[in-house]
């Protein structure tokens, strides 16, 4: 980018780009794009999750290389690409970074399409890792300057530093724009390969200034904030792009008790925050992880302090004993998101889960019965489900709810319609099974107020998306009016708990 462009006036619309220096030259702009064109059809949220790998990498570029970064979070303010893509080009910074996910990517292709060509382009997420050739050919990212495989906070601050260094970083991949080849940045012999792609994880920080949504106030008056206090996953469920066989570089690494005990600490001096939410699979995902950071977390008392959540592997509360459930409520675990997915021993099989129906209920109701909340995780219309298995997964959605109306704890269901994501395992077997490898990409918004759903969708709209395939047995029609009846009665469920 010429001196000339840079020293114009820098419009980083400090009401949108969170984070930025609006005084110094923009060095990257860091773009999540929305999950549909709100241009089309406006969102109904009021909240969705805020974009931490790229708060991560942000907090890592300024803090370490000295860059000027922000975040455009265009799925949060709910933008259209167009006004997405016009605030980057306003923005004029050296360098447009963006995450890409199989859902958003083609919104993502059409945002970098008409950037400004004195903005290098990088990208990076689960898209890039699981079809970085097919990224690398399309024409709309022609003058994608670098493809970024993994975590990205070092090499993205290196190729910041210097765009000619991705010769030498590991992970990163260019289109020669003459050979019309793919070109991999090749290390020096001997350079330890970890620093690059697993940075320490104890290390890494979160400026909490890139995340337009986050600390938030709950419906409950309580400051939260959302937590990564892992990376990578022990798991291979198929439909997931975390399971192992898609990721298998990754090194699996968790964050020391007092580390995560240290941020909580400085969350609650710096914003009140008194409520948690752990977002990564691992956390309560293996007893050897959990054992050690519940000691530390009765040693600094978190639960006379704060409550949490986390997301939790039900065949690992299976095993768990009677003391350890109640050290979990004693240290003030509000809620665990669990993967139940179905009610059908059958489906939970091809899954590769590792559970039953039955060991769902029985930890469900162990958990419940300690006042520990449930949110159960299911999807519809799995390539191995048959009517008489949707008709279970509603059966055991039911028996989940009822058994909350007896316990003290509460049960929530969140249902989805099933898509296939490029490099799970289920995706291999669709491709082998003659699927259209560009139908099974052909993502789109689903609404499904036409099903009597209306205000009871409010708070999940954006995350009904499918690409209109009969996977499984049912009709997707019949799937859908599921999925619309499902997320009914748990929004009047929770307008009962809210009164109560």
């Amino acid at each position: 980018m010429s001196a000339a462009h840079r020293t114009k006036e820098h419009r980083t619309n400090p009401e949108l780009i969170a984070g930025a220096d609006p005084r110094r030259p923009l060095d990257c702009l860091f773009v999540n794009a929305p999950l549909r064109d709100y241009r089309l059809r406006p969102r109904t949220n009021d909240y969705t999750l805020p974009v931490l790998g790229l708060g991560y990498i942000a907090t890592y570029a300024r803090d370490i290389g000295g860059f000027n970064v922000g975040v455009l979070d265009a799925e949060t303010h709910g933008l259209g690409v167009q006004e997405t893509a016009r605030l980057v080009n306003e923005a004029r910074p050296r360098w447009a970074a963006m995450n890409l996910l199989a859902p958003t990517y083609e919104l993502s292709a059409q945002i970098a399409a008409v950037l400004d060509p004195q903005i290098r382009l990088m990208v990076g997420g689960h898209h890039a890792r699981a079809m970085p050739g097919r990224i690398l050919t399309d024409p709309r990212l022609a003058r994608l300057h670098a493809l970024v495989i993994g975590e990205g906070e070092s090499r993205v601050a290196a190729l910041l530093a210097d765009h000619t260094r991705r010769t030498v970083l590991p992970g990163v991949m260019w289109r020669d724009p003459l050979l019309k080849t793919t070109a991999v940045g090749m290390p020096r012999p001997g350079e330890d390969l970890h620093r690059w792609t697993a940075p320490p994880i104890d290390e890494l920080r979160l400026d909490r200034a890139f995340l337009p949504q986050d600390p938030y106030r709950a419906d409950d008056g309580r400051i939260e904030c959302n937590l990564v206090c892992s990376r990578g996953c022990y798991y291979n469920c198929d439909f997931c792009g975390a399971a192992l066989s898609a990721n298998p570089d990754i090194k699996i690494r968790t964050r020391t008790p007092e580390n995560i005990v240290a941020e909580l600490d400085e969350l609650h001096a710096a914003y009140g925050a008194t409520a948690f939410r752990i977002v990564d699979d691992l956390f309560l995902g293996a007893d050897v992880i959990i054992r050690p950071q519940m000691a530390a977390f009765a040693h600094h008392r978190v639960g006379e302090r704060y409550v949490w959540d986390a997301t939790g592997r039900i065949n690992i509360f299976d095993k768990a004993d009677d003391a350890l459930l109640d050290t979990l409520a004693a240290n003030g675990l509000r809620e665990v998101a669990l993967g139940i997915e179905s009610g059908s021993d059958t489906v939970l099989a091809h899954m590769d889960k590792r559970i039953t129906a039955r060991m769902t209920e029985e930890v469900t109701e162990r958990l419940l019965a300690r006042g520990i909340h449930v949110k159960g995780y299911f999807i519809l219309g799995h390539p191995a489900e048959g009517r008489e298995d949707l008709d279970a997964t509603l059966r055991h959605i039911h028996h989940l709810w009822a058994l909350a109306d007896r316990l003290p704890g509460n049960f929530r269901a969140s249902a989805f319609e099933f898509r296939p994501y490029p490099g799970t395992p289920v995706w291999k077997n669709l491709i082998d099974a003659g699927h259209d490898p560009d139908a099974l990409l052909a993502y789109a918004d689903v609404d499904l107020t036409s099903n009597g759903a209306e205000e009871a969708m409010r708070a999940r709209d954006e995350f009904n998306f499918s690409v209109g395939i009969q996977f499984g047995g049912t009709p997707l029609p019949e799937v859908r009016s599921a999925l619309a009846m499902l997320t009914r009665e748990q929004h009047h469920r929770n307008r009962e708990s809210s009164a109560a």
